[in-house]
């Protein structure tokens, strides 16, 4: 039967952020964080460097003076491209013998019905997918030519209906240099072949040890789309954080030794981060153009009038703060979309880049945070990663902040830099108040949702390992800190988190995704503890 071409499945549409409205006419000094450090290949930017890097390769056409209309959304990735196959193979009667494998699929028109049946429910996986997924039409697999041709499609990854056939075509396609999830029926379908031998077969080739080096248990689903899904959106996340490109403001800095010593350059070996540093002269340069342009100051006002009048927001700090606030959140904006950057990092939060911005720029990076971008403190390369790669995996913004003394089964999070569109949809309760070391400016104390079931990352300073653990929130407390603040109950061994944790920063966002990060770390060579694994 001829392969049928098949449309995008999977054509997701993005509401714009509504944290705050449409642009009109449109529908020096170091504090105890700041430790400074160089990397090769990171590439500092003047004006010059960066209007030219803008013409070659801008995400977006550069912006006024004017902050500009948010084009980021939460979900706005490339789309995973799934290539499925099956592997099929049908017997000829042979007498007085053995002549026959496992499998349903019995005669031609079996397999074409088999076909039909992925196809269907191959439409309703897109259907019900979260984040982009495009599905290429099924390949069918039965010699040796056809698995390298499937190995050979531009694809990122194989969705292989293991129903019969060689041993050899599904380690031609695990070779492929692909990620691989190969699907067996037990109770779904016609039983397949490879439900039986899978794991002896081919992940062990017929001995007592793994022997399969492509391919996991991991790898492997019975019967549950489910599974197939949630395992997609790790690759999907895990597409969209590579090779992400950071701009730098103010340089790099790391909160930590180690993360000085390996993140840069963990970051780019490992993630494919492309680095551009952009100086603070550039940033006060610019930042005095837009305080002086009319335009830029007027839409300023529309839009700290817009979100000081929103519901659930409340203003307790200076009102100038917000309108600083936003004259830098349009000036850094553009300053990103000229080089196509989707993360930032500032350097100097809590010290040097105050007087630039006439605040501390948590505001700015809350905000950014909540339209699809990533904005953390410092430029710190032990945090980003793990703040990016979740990001795009949950499709919703990524909280970066200080963790504190496991105790009692409960841990607290706390940080000024929060975003407020915490479930990706709606904008949390919020007070604007001053940074907590500062006590000036802008920044969020974000009011979250109690019993909100979250997933809490701590990457450890020397790039090797990431800690992961599930969390309930107990309250939003109000102590003398960093502003938001979480109270979480940890689903998992605190006891062993409390002995065993290494790191310090904590990445967090709502829902539970441990298991993706889990699987899409397998693929980079990042050790991954899940303390909140059910054995």
């Amino acid at each position: 039967m001829d392969q049928r071409e098949q449309p995008d499945l999977h054509d997701p549409r993005f509401p714009s952020c509504p944290c705050y409205g449409p642009a009109e006419g449109q529908s020096h000094d170091c504090t105890r964080r700041e430790f400074l450090g160089g990397v090769a290949g990171a590439t500092a930017l003047s004006g010059v460097a960066l209007a030219a890097a803008g013409a070659a390769e801008a995400a977006a056409p550069p912006a006024s003076p004017a902050p500009a209309t948010p084009k980021m959304h939460l979900r706005a990735g490339k789309p995973l491209c799934v290539q499925p196959v099956l592997t099929w193979q049908l017997y000829q009667r042979r007498e007085l013998t053995s002549w026959r494998g496992y499998g349903g699929l019995k005669t031609l028109a079996d397999v074409d019905q088999e076909v039909k049946r992925i196809e269907e429910e191959l439409k309703k996986l897109a259907a019900g997918a979260d984040f982009g997924l495009k599905i290429l039409p099924l390949a069918r697999v039965g010699n040796d030519a056809e698995a390298a041709a499937a190995a050979k499609q531009d694809a990122d990854v194989l969705l292989v209906y293991a129903y019969a056939g060689s041993q050899r075509w599904l380690e031609i396609m695990a070779a492929s240099g692909k990620p691989n999830v190969m699907f067996l029926r037990h109770r779904s379908g016609p039983v397949y072949l490879w439900y039986e031998i899978a794991h002896y077969r081919f992940l062990r080739k017929s001995e007592d040890a793994m022997a399969e080096p492509h391919l996991t248990v991991d790898d492997i689903v019975v019967d549950d789309y489910g599974d197939v899904l949630w395992r997609l959106r790790a690759l999907y996340g895990l597409k969209n954080a590579m090779g992400t490109k950071v701009l730098a403001l103010g340089g790099l800095q790391s909160y930590s030794a180690p993360g000085t010593k390996f993140g840069p350059a963990h970051a780019q070996k490992v993630w494919k981060f492309e680095i551009l540093v952009a100086t603070h002269d550039e940033l006060r340069q610019r930042i005095a153009q837009a305080r002086a342009d009319a335009k830029a100051s007027q839409e300023a006002e529309r839009l700290t009038a817009d979100l000081l009048a929103q519901k659930g927001v409340t203003l307790e700090t200076q009102r100038k703060a917000v309108l600083d606030s936003f004259v830098a959140l349009g000036v850094i904006r553009q300053m990103m979309n000229e080089v196509g950057a989707t993360n930032l990092g500032v350097a100097h939060c809590m010290g040097g880049l105050i007087p630039i911005l006439q605040t501390p720029p948590c505001l700015v990076t809350s905000l950014l945070n909540d339209e699809g971008y990533t904005a953390f403190c410092h430029v710190d390369f032990t945090h980003t990663p793990p703040g990016v790669l979740l990001h795009h995996i949950s499709g919703k913004p990524s909280f970066v902040s200080n963790s504190h003394f496991p105790h009692h089964g409960q841990l607290t999070l706390a940080h000024c830099a929060a975003p407020r569109k915490m479930n990706g949809k709606e904008c949390e309760p919020t007070k604007i108040m001053t940074h907590f070391e500062s006590d000036c400016g802008a920044a969020t104390k974000v009011q979250y949702t109690k019993g909100q079931v979250i997933t809490n990352i701590v990457p450890n300073l020397a790039c090797t390992k990431w800690f992961g653990f599930r969390g309930k929130i107990l309250d939003s407390p109000n102590f003398d800190a960093c502003r938001s603040q979480i109270d979480l109950e940890i689903d998992g061994d605190w006891r062993r988190l409390l002995r065993e944790l290494e790191g310090f920063h904590t990445v967090t966002c709502y829902g539970d995704y441990l298991r993706e990060v889990g699987y899409a770390l397998k693929r980079v060579g990042v050790r991954w503890d899940n303390f909140s694994e059910k054995i």
